[in-house]
């Protein structure tokens, strides 16, 4: 009868080659890992609930870590930088108006509050608040 040890071993490796030809976001190869350390805390003569119950932990631990360390960062806002848009209605200086971007009216306002943008005009999205656009016009960037 195979001791608890190997089959903590085996587990380990075969949850650590699934990842290999499965790819689950590590989640695999986190819980191989952690059988692969259970096995060798079963050296120590651990009942086997406990080796179970470090398992599980172990397992939930490392995933969560693997979670928060190996994802890459997404960017908060989808919107690039300095995306050309287009003013549907006048943006009068401080107060709101709309534009046309990517194929879609959104609620816009100018970055620099003392200036008025008239319609049909090119803008460049700076950035995004909420569901609102912040937009400079294409001629004030240009001409400085």
């Amino acid at each position: 009868m195979p001791t608890s040890t190997f089959i903590w071993l085996l587990a380990g490796t075969v949850l650590c080659l699934t990842e290999l030809f499965l790819p689950s976001a590590f989640v695999a190869f986190m819980m191989g890992v952690s059988a692969l350390i259970v096995a060798l805390l079963s050296q120590f003569g651990l009942a086997l609930w406990l080796q179970v119950l470090a398992w599980l932990l172990l397992s939930t631990l490392l995933v969560l870590l693997s979670r928060r360390y190996l994802q890459p960062r997404q960017r908060k806002s989808k919107i690039q930088d300095a995306v050309i848009g287009e003013t549907l209605t006048e943006i009068p200086a401080g107060q709101m108006g709309r534009v046309l971007y990517e194929g879609n009216s959104w609620r816009a306002q100018c970055d620099d509050d003392k200036i008025t943008i008239p319609a049909n005009q090119r803008v460049y999205v700076v950035r995004r608040v909420g569901t609102t656009l912040i937009v400079m016009p294409e001629n004030m960037l240009f001409s400085q």
